[in-house]
């Protein structure tokens, strides 16, 4: 695609590499327990570590990515999930099974940040919505292969899962040590603010910032949100007596609507202010998520999740794009890091929610709630239409857009 430069691509590549050769942690419990024979509580355990991992990760990644660069921290973070898949896949005691765990879990989420704060370096500000949602694409595609080869390889041996996803992490850093230049910004530019004064530190930066806070809260919710999906929605169909299968068909749609209108639902997408397209986009889904309390049957829960992943679509490139829109170029990394850090705790908070509200009442009250939260979400995104800082001069805009228009 034109306008996106060629070190983008190869960003892409990485991640479309990474993610379908992702073999290990869909099947990391069955591994635990089926294979090796660990309790469910230890393999609750060790999960819990991989989480503990992903969100410290997600956080010192960007931070690191600011202070060391971006090309460094992607290097580093590839070759600590090869280290990782190595000491896991090899584990002879629950220690080493931790350890191993904790390692792949930072390895594999730092590069979150660093990969998205050169994204940031790299592609203009009207083009980062694209280039977002092109890398969200290609996770999902690569994930999609991953889930659908892993099956078939595990049944060889599970020690191929390991092999492949340790290769896959080598491939892709290759690919960084072979094709990505550093984008940090050079230090003159880290150490000066756009009107000629010295930057404000990114720690400092990020607290300092209104709007970028207000989006933090709302990304808070909509961590929330799309959690539901994956643990409030099977134990609705089961209580509507429908099977697993039937839960995997109804999922089968979020991937088929993602990989045939990611694309150009985000140029439509496009055409808005992204604060509006945000807010549009997370009202649609909690009128998807909303819905799920009213159907009974497969056709009807298959035609929620294709609605609310009508908004998902644009949900996630969207925030990235205006988390780069609202942080200072010496500080991508560290907005990013916080972005993903609050993605995670959203992730870690919504089964706690979930289980709480559906053990006092019934799975239709979380429904209900995450229509209130998403309204919430919504209202928090047109908030930030007033706060959010005015572009600098430098760079002009269409009549009519916002210089971070998708």
């Amino acid at each position: 695609m034109s306008g996106l430069p060629r070190p983008f691509w190869w960003l892409w590549t990485g991640m479309l590499i990474t993610s379908a050769g992702g073999f290990v942690l869909p099947f990391l419990a069955i591994y635990l327990t089926g294979q090796r024979g660990y309790s469910a509580s230890f393999t609750g355990l060790t999960l819990a570590v991989f989480g503990v991992g992903s969100g410290i990760a997600s956080l010192l990644g960007g931070v690191l990515a600011d202070r060391l660069g971006r090309r460094t921290v992607l290097l580093a973070s590839e070759a600590l999930a090869v280290t990782g898949m190595v000491v896991l896949g090899t584990a002879r005691s629950e220690a080493l099974v931790l350890v191993g765990t904790l390692v792949v879990g930072v390895g594999l989420n730092a590069t979150r940040p660093a990969r998205a704060a050169a994204v940031a370096d790299l592609v203009d500000e009207a083009d980062r919505p694209r280039a977002y949602s092109l890398l969200y694409w290609a996770t999902n595609l690569g994930f999609s292969v991953a889930a659908v080869t892993a099956g078939s390889a595990a049944e060889h041996g599970f020690v191929i899962l390991f092999v492949v996803n340790a290769l896959a992490n080598l491939a892709a850093g290759a690919v960084v040590y072979r094709w990505v230049p550093e984008t940090r910004p050079a230090p003159a530019a880290r150490g000066a603010a756009p009107d000629g004064g010295k930057a404000v530190r990114p720690a400092v930066a990020v607290h300092r910032d209104r709007p970028f806070l207000v989006l933090l809260g709302s990304v808070l919710l909509l961590g929330v949100l799309f959690q539901q999906p994956l643990v409030a929605l099977p134990l609705t169909m089961t209580s509507d007596h429908l099977s697993p299968a039937d839960y995997g068909l109804a999922m089968m749609m979020n991937g088929l609507v993602i990989a045939v209108l990611q694309l150009p639902l985000t140029r439509l997408a496009g055409r808005l202010r992204p604060e509006a397209a945000l807010a549009a986009a997370t009202a649609v889904t909690g009128l998807g998520l909303g819905l799920t309390a009213l159907v009974h049957s497969l056709p009807g829960y298959a035609t929620t999740v294709v609605i609310w992943s009508l908004g998902e679509i644009v949900v996630w490139p969207t925030c990235m794009a205006l988390v780069a829109a609202l942080s200072p170029p010496h500080a991508h990394g560290t907005y990013q890091g916080w972005f993903l850090s609050v993605w995670s705790a959203a992730v870690a908070l919504a089964p706690l929610l979930s289980g709480q509200l559906i053990e006092a009442f019934d799975t239709a009250v979380v429904w209900a709630m995450c229509l209130v939260l998403a309204l919430a979400a919504a209202c928090a995104h047109l908030l930030l239409v007033r706060l959010r800082r005015p572009a600098p001069a430098a760079v002009p805009a269409p009549e009519g857009t916002d210089t971070a228009a998708l």
